[in-house]
């Protein structure tokens, strides 16, 4: 079997959730929506078999390159997306996801971005390699739909609504992203910082070596530590907290790219 039909099909899918979901914003209709969600649930099920015959042929985890860590991070916001849509009815902010979804997907068909498999280095050759990158890229997934909302929070116009139509809107906004950081920041945590630390013992002999990627990952740990301190602690809602959440994320995007591409260090290969 050929993994890239499978994604192929998944990627047109996702193409025309969005594509749907951008027509919703103008004309509003219940059926589109409901059309939306089993499309998309369709689409996870091509990018999962996708993954899975990846995984199947290489023999290893499929997210030991950039184009393998990119294309694990859509599917993983797919998930997200998916449980969030049943949860809150994501409706005017589902389209702003999918485009994301879509241009990771965009990015990592990229020719650019090497598609075949290669060996592991022996650093790479762990069980571990699973619980970090999958556990970390899981919580990425829930803090983008953070950023996406957050974003929608802060740029967001009330025109046609009355005040208390525009204190809903923004309160479901904020509430979204809350549960957003709420699922994401300790899935990153554990992945990220527990996982790695582990991890990093047994390939490395130390648990902390201020490895560029673990300095920004531990950087964007902070920002949302943040967020939940003030909001918890300090009862901020609301512009505070969305701003640390697009901060937030701004930094894991940097620790997932601009660390490999700009700073050299021992995660330079993934």
């Amino acid at each position: 079997m050929n993994e890239f039909i499978f994604l192929l099909v998944a990627f047109f899918i996702y193409f025309l959730v969005m594509v749907l979901g951008f027509i919703s914003l103008f004309k509003p209709v219940f059926r589109i929506s409901r059309v939306s969600f089993y499309l998309s649930v369709t689409g996870f099920i091509f990018h999962t078999v996708s993954l899975v015959v990846r995984t199947i042929q290489s023999g290893q985890a499929p997210f030991t390159s950039m184009y393998e860590s990119i294309n694990f991070l859509a599917w993983s916001c797919v998930l997200a997306v998916i449980i969030f849509e049943r949860k809150f009815r994501l409706e005017r902010i589902a389209p702003y996801l999918w485009l994301i979804i879509v241009a990771l997907l965009a990015l990592a068909s990229s020719p650019a971005l090497p598609k075949e498999v290669t060996p592991l280095v022996p650093a790479l050759q762990s069980y571990w390699l699973w619980l970090h990158v999958s556990v970390t890229l899981l919580g990425e997934a829930f803090l983008a739909i953070a950023f996406v909302v957050s974003l929608k929070y802060l740029l967001s116009q009330n025109k046609g609504l009355t005040e208390a139509e525009a204190r809903e809107r923004k309160e479901k906004l904020d509430l979204i992203a809350y549960r957003a950081v709420a699922v994401g920041f300790p899935l990153f945590t554990l992945g990220a910082l527990v996982f790695g630390m582990i991890w990093a013992s047994k390939a490395w002999g130390r648990y902390w070596g201020w490895d560029p990627k673990e300095v920004w990952s531990l950087i964007t740990w902070l920002f949302y530590a943040l967020y939940l301190h003030t909001r918890l602690a300090m009862g901020w809602r609301g512009k505070k907290s969305a701003l640390i959440a697009v901060l937030g994320f701004l930094a894991a995007l940097f620790t997932f790219f601009g660390v490999n591409y700009l700073l050299s260090g021992l995660h330079s290969y993934l």
